[in-house]
């Protein structure tokens, strides 16, 4: 395995974490954005208030963007399957 391909690996798995947190990451700041929104439009400062939605919002996405999550790692082991049955 040459440096090129070592580099293309390690792209490629960069590639996939990014892939893989994005859709939690975005519903968290989504829902963290408007319950913030929330509180400065009715001046309920509550520091704990945005935990539980969160939270919840976090489990639901995590619920619903598992299978596109072990999709996406399954691929990707069967292409380092591949590589490293190739050399």
């Amino acid at each position: 395995m040459n440096g090129a391909e070592v580099l293309d690996v390690s792209r490629d798995a960069i590639w996939l974490t990014i892939q893989l947190s994005a859709p939690v990451l975005i519903v968290g700041l989504v829902v963290g954005v408007g319950i913030g929104l929330m509180q400065a439009l009715t001046q309920i400062q509550e520091a704990t208030l945005v935990y539980a939605p969160k939270i919840v919002a976090i489990f639901v996405s995590l619920l619903l963007f598992l299978p596109l999550m072990g999709a996406l790692m399954s691929g990707f082991m069967h292409n380092i399957a591949a590589r490293i049955a190739g050399m």
